[in-house]
């Protein structure tokens, strides 16, 4: 059976996600609005949203489960959508300036 690593979204952005218009298809995550959760198994995001529902370590909107091969999944209230990590553009490369010549008299 996989396991799932649950992503909890802090407390702080919540309000703000729940707030949010709803968009469908990817879902984009910021690493730092989560704290890492627990690790569940279960055959689909699904069934492990089910077997923790009754629990203290119930899914809310906005949590992340992560499949062992890295695919993210986020809560949403349609049910479980598409979701990546930011990757932060790599800052552009200039290229070095060449030194203005130094006159020697």
């Amino acid at each position: 059976m996989p396991a799932y690593q649950i992503h909890r979204l802090k407390d702080s952005h919540r309000q703000q996600f729940r707030w949010a218009p709803h968009t469908s298809g990817l879902t984009i995550a910021k690493p730092k609005d989560y704290e890492p959760g627990l690790i569940a198994e279960g055959a689909s995001p699904y069934a492990v949203w089910l077997a923790l529902r009754e629990t203290e370590q119930a899914l809310q909107v906005g949590d992340l489960v992560e499949t062992e091969a890295g695919e993210l999944r986020i809560l949403k209230y349609i049910g479980f959508e598409e979701a990546r990590w930011y990757v932060p553009e790599p800052l552009p490369q200039t290229a070095p300036q060449p030194e203005p010549p130094v006159e020697v008299t």
